[in-house]
């Protein structure tokens, strides 16, 4: 199996709708708490899967239990919390929520996860990511 991840933020639209230009790529994931604020720009939930389908032919799916909480969310950004902090509590919760039993292999398989940080090294698209390997084993992970 095989999942990309991409942040929207520092990209445009070509930039973006370029790098999800993929072999295998058939579905964009998103995992984001917040997917209709004005600051998502041509990444608003409506207009994202508009633009999914026209450019590139491909499917956009909305899987919140992927999301971090608002609490977990703002204690990191909001609050200035500690990233070894956030991470803890958002695997906790995907544990919490036994992802790895409840999302569907096959969404995940050729699909790419969305949420808005540029790089994945301080976001959860990697921990969600990571941790659904963990536990299925054979997923391939190219963040984009």
């Amino acid at each position: 199996m095989k999942v990309f991840t991409i942040g929207f933020t520092q990209k445009n639209a070509e930039q973006f709708f370029t790098r999800l230009k993929q072999p295998g790529l058939v579905r964009l994931v998103d995992i984001r708490l917040n997917n209709t604020s004005q600051l998502a720009g041509f990444t608003r939930r409506d207009d994202l899967k508009f633009f999914l389908r026209t450019i590139l032919g491909i499917e956009y799916v909305y899987c919140p239990a992927l999301a971090p909480t608002k609490e977990i969310l703002n204690a990191y950004k909001r609050d200035g919390g500690d990233w070894a902090e956030y991470e803890r509590r958002f695997l906790a919760l995907m544990a919490q929520r036994q992802v790895e039993k409840k999302v569907a292999k096959g969404l995940i398989d050729g699909a790419c996860l969305l949420c808005s940080e540029a790089t994945p090294e301080h976001c959860h698209r990697r921990l969600v990511a990571e941790y659904l390997r963990s536990h299925w084993g054979d997923l391939d992970i190219v963040h984009l």
